[in-house]
């Protein structure tokens, strides 16, 4: 697309423009022929003729041919030629899918993702105009901090995943030298701007997550695997803060002064929640959890503008982070 206007030529179509010149012919009742129809158009017979099977099978145009006439025709009124009518809104959106295509950016998904927006560009109209302001300069994606991915390990990981393959990898868990594990390979997701593998390990026998930037290799075993039709990632991060899941059941409660609840109030942190406004202008938040290993991080995180109230363990962990931080210094 255009980054640099708001008015979208997207005249570079010659499969479309082919078309509209076979349709042309056809309505002027001149029973034109592929080789008529190809020196014309200066593209081989062939080519034409997969034009003319497309516009008869796929846009369903009433189109045959006419022995006597040696020549196409259509068989019953034709308005107009079939092309894809979009709103200015939905161009719009358009160009921000594209955009928001960076944090793709070097995945085996960028490929498909950018050809289906093509395919998309190709079925507009000639010229649309938008009454819009330079969108490069109006619509951005930003991350705090972009994975870095080996990407040929990714690539691996998308294709094991789509055809449920199994997989051998050397896996580094922070501060822990790496270890062969053996995985069927059930999902790959980004949530909160970070990629993670959902797996089921065999030496543990459990499912697990990975995070693919601290696998060093991957090799494909030659099996392939059947997927359990309980795994669902809904279900599984449904109680997690973030991705981390766990067995137990934690009401967790969070007092937050008047200058960190509007920052509170501005978004949902997670499916449980309830909100409570106070008097003095803060807030508390109440959520069900199956862990606290994140929320632990995310309260530290507010410095002292975030106070834990329930559970006792997740305020002793909070408290004894802290005091850690305040010998460092």
């Amino acid at each position: 697309m255009n980054k640099n206007t708001t008015r979208f030529n997207l005249t570079s179509r010659p499969p479309l423009e082919r078309m509209l010149r076979i349709h042309q012919a056809l309505q002027a009742s001149s029973f034109p022929n592929a080789t008529t129809l190809a020196r014309e158009v200066e593209v081989s017979t062939k080519t034409i003729q997969r034009d003319l099977e497309f516009m008869r099978d796929r846009l369903n145009l009433p189109l045959e041919f006419d022995r006597a006439h040696n020549g196409y025709h259509y068989t019953g009124e034709v308005s107009g030629f079939p092309t894809m009518q979009i709103t200015e809104g939905e161009i719009f959106a358009l160009v921000v899918a594209e955009k928001a295509l960076q944090q793709y950016r070097g995945t085996s998904f960028e490929k498909p993702l950018l050809s289906a927006i093509r395919k998309m560009e190709q079925a507009l109209p000639d010229t649309i105009s938008l009454n819009l302001a330079d969108i490069e300069q109006t619509i951005s994606f930003r991350t705090r901090a972009e994975p870095i991915l080996n990407l040929e390990i990714f690539d691996t990981l998308a294709k094991a995943v789509a055809q449920r393959q199994q997989l051998e990898i050397f896996y580094r868990k922070p501060g822990q030298p790496a270890e062969k594990r053996l995985v069927d390979a059930y999902h790959l997701a980004n949530i909160n701007g970070e990629w993670y593998l959902f797996a089921y390990d065999h030496a543990r026998k459990d499912l697990r997550t990975f995070v693919p930037a601290r696998i060093q290799s991957v090799k494909p075993t030659g099996k392939t695997f059947e997927r359990t039709q309980k795994f669902s990632l809904e279900k599984r991060l449904r109680d997690s803060f973030g991705v981390h899941s766990g067995e137990g059941e934690f009401d967790v409660v969070i007092r937050f002064n008047a200058r960190a609840a509007d920052y509170i109030r501005e978004k949902k942190w997670h499916p449980s929640q309830t909100l409570r406004d106070l008097k003095d202008g803060g807030a508390e938040l109440k959520m069900k959890l199956s862990s606290l290993a994140e929320v632990q991080r995310w309260v530290l995180s507010w410095g002292g503008d975030a106070t834990v109230l329930k559970p006792k363990e997740l305020a002793e962990s909070v408290r004894a982070a802290a005091q850690k931080i305040l010998q460092s210094v």
